[in-house]
């Protein structure tokens, strides 16, 4: 399959590595020329603007930040819409709000193209693995389409509903994830300080109820922090922002308060502001553990 990729951050140069692994022909663009050329050196084409992908590609993938840089990729005179884009499936991979996608829907259509969002669950490791789940929004016939090379990279594919239900439901899983690692920060000030090991106290919360799934595998990674360690993951405290931004958004949209959410946004914004945005969101739970010292 002719495939295009807009993106190549960390989880597009997964996707464009394990594409090309499955064998289909893999057209690339990027905003700096630095990933493509790597991406390129191992078997893909690269192109300079967005609007190339349609001319190369009968599927795009597109995998960005946010939705100020969606809006770059789709729009203006190098955009994917500014030609006609023949029938090109777009399927839209980035955690941005649902309303967003649909207005990028509408955008393709208008262009001539289709339209399904994609946005998926799972770390860049297990994107490696082929283990992420996807949840797809759009007609069923196009996210039949696009299902063969979703497979590719996803464990599970779930079709869950039109435009803007696929983000919908991805903000809704990270949603009490990224409020996790902040009241955990919050529960462990009350024992860090009594002198109980890191490593001791945060695999026990990975064997009871105080914990969560993801504390099976990332409990380390909160003693680390908790020890004083700089701990950089492949998600961080910026980007966890990022997404709780998006949350409160479409929770405005559909005129539903949170403020649960708003809260934790604030003490990610105080990390942040203590210069700890750039480290993985385990130390957001270090950071109020030791009251506010990281």
């Amino acid at each position: 399959m002719r495939v295009g990729i807009a993106g190549l951050g960390k989880m597009g140069r997964v996707f464009s590595e394990k594409l090309l692994a499955a064998g289909h022909d893999i057209t690339v663009w990027n905003r700096s020329p630095g990933p493509a050329k790597e991406v390129g050196e191992k078997g893909a084409k690269v192109v300079g603007r967005p609007a190339d992908l349609v001319s190369n590609c009968e599927i795009v993938i597109t995998m960005v930040t946010d939705a100020k840089a969606l809006a770059d990729v789709f729009g203006g005179p190098e955009g994917l819409a500014a030609r006609d884009m023949g029938g090109t499936l777009i399927v839209e991979m980035s955690t941005v709000a649902p309303q967003t996608h649909v207005e990028l829907a509408a955008m393709t259509e208008a262009a001539g193209g289709r339209f399904i969002e994609c946005p998926v669950s799972g770390s860049v490791a297990v994107a490696r693995e082929g283990r992420l789940l996807g949840f797809a929004g759009g007609a069923a016939g196009d996210v039949e389409r696009a299902r063969p090379l979703l497979n590719d990279l996803c464990r599970r594919v779930d079709h869950v509903g039109p435009i803007g239900s696929g983000a919908a439901l991805k903000l809704a899983i990270n949603l009490p994830l990224n409020v996790y690692w902040h009241a955990l920060g919050e529960a462990l000030s009350l024992c860090v300080q009594h002198g109980v090991d890191p490593a001791r106290v945060t695999e026990i919360f990975s064997d009871t109820s105080g914990g969560t799934n993801v504390m099976r595998v990332r409990h380390g990674a909160v003693a680390a922090a908790l020890k004083g360690e700089k701990v950089v993951g492949t998600f961080d405290i910026d980007s966890v922002r990022k997404d709780l931004r998006a949350m409160l958004a479409a929770g405005k949209a559909r005129g539903v308060e949170m403020p649960v959410t708003a809260q934790a946004l604030a003490g990610y914004d105080e990390a942040s502001k203590a210069g700890f945005g750039a480290l993985d969101p385990a130390v957001e739970t270090a950071y109020w553990a030791h009251g506010r010292k990281g």
